[in-house]
C-alpha cells in the first residue's frame, strides 16, 4: 500500500482527538508522520523538522474546525483567548525559529514528566480552591508565551498545556477544551510560518514542500480532519465533566510516556 493512502486515516484520528480534547492532534501526528517519512526516505537529516512543521500546518485547519464547533455550543471563552493570543503568537514564532538550531530532546522529556504529573492530578479529580482564578494580563502573557514556544518546538497545538491549566484555574472542563481549541489556530499558523521560513531553500528537502511543510501530507490529513473534528466536539459536550477530565488524563499519560521515550 502506498504510504500516501494512510494520510486520510491519520486525518480521521487527528480530527476526533482535536474535537474531543481541545488539542490540535500533533501528539498523534508527529510520531506517525516521522515514521512514515522515514519509510518514504524523505530527507533523513530533516525527518523531525518535516514531521513537526507538517503537523502544525494540519493543526491550523483542525483547530479551526474544532473551535467553530465548540463556539456553536458556547464553549469558547473569547475574552481569555484575546488576552492570551499575543503571547501565543510570540512564543510560536520563537519556538519555530529555535527548532531549526536547537535540540528539543531535553524539553520534550521535561514536558513528558509534567504531562504525567498533570495526568495524575486529573485522575485524582481534586478540585482547585474555589478562590483560584486566572491571573491578570501580565501573568497570562508569560504563561501563553511559554505555551506557544513549547508547542512550536514539539509540533502540538497547545491543548496539552492549556486545558489542564484552565481547569486548574476553575474553568469548567468543557469550556477549557473549547477555549483551548481556539488557541491552536494562532499557535499553528505562526509556528508554521516560522518553519516555512526556516526551511525555505534547504536543498536536502524533497519535492512538494514549502519550507519544512510536506504538502501531500498536509492535504491528505487536513482535508479529512476538518470533517471529523466536529464529531469529536459533539462527543465532548455529551460527557460528564469528571469523565472528560479522566479522558484527558489518559491522553496526557500517553503524551508523557511518548515524550519520555523520545
Amino acid at each position: 500500500m502506498p504510504v500516501e493512502l494512510l494520510y486520510p486515516l491519520i486525518g480521521v484520528a487527528t480530527g476526533l482527538v482535536a474535537g474531543l480534547l481541545g488539542v490540535g492532534g500533533g501528539i498523534l501526528t508527529v510520531p506517525v508522520l516521522a515514521a512514515l517519512f522515514a519509510l518514504q526516505g524523505l530527507a533523513p537529516a530533516h525527518t523531525m523538522h518535516l514531521a513537526v512543521a507538517t503537523s502544525l500546518s494540519v493543526i491550523i485547519f483542525t483547530a479551526a474546525s474544532s473551535a467553530r464547533s465548540h463556539h456553536a455550543r458556547g464553549a469558547v471563552l473569547w475574552p481569555i483567548v484575546r488576552r492570551m493570543v499575543p503571547g501565543l503568537i510570540i512564543g510560536a514564532i520563537a519556538g519555530s525559529l529555535l527548532a531549526d538550531m536547537a535540540s528539543t530532546t531535553v524539553l520534550a522529556r521535561l514536558f513528558g514528566v509534567a504531562s504525567l504529573l498533570v495526568a495524575f492530578q486529573m485522575f485524582l479529580n481534586r478540585q482547585p480552591p474555589p478562590a483560584r482564578s486566572l491571573p491578570g494580563t501580565p501573568g497570562l502573557f508569560g504563561i501563553s508565551t511559554a505555551i506557544g514556544t513549547i508547542s512550536a518546538l514539539i509540533g502540538i497545538g497547545g491543548g496539552s498545556l492549556t486545558v489542564p491549566y484552565l481547569v486548574w484555574c476553575n474553568t469548567p472542563p468543557a469550556k477549557a477544551v473549547g477555549t483551548s481549541s481556539a488557541f491552536g489556530v494562532p499557535i499553528a499558523a505562526f509556528a508554521t510560518a516560522g518553519y516555512v521560513a526556516a526551511g525555505w531553500g534547504e536543498p536536502a528537502l524533497p519535492e512538494w514542500t514549502a519550507g519544512y511543510v510536506y504538502l501531500p501530507a498536509l492535504l491528505g490529513i487536513g482535508l479529512v480532519s476538518v470533517l471529523t473534528a466536529p464529531l469529536g466536539a459533539r462527543l465532548a459536550h455529551g460527557m460528564p465533566a469528571a469523565t472528560l477530565k479522566r479522558c484527558f488524563a489518559v491522553f496526557l499519560t500517553l503524551v508523557g510516556l511518548r515524550m519520555l521515550v523520545g
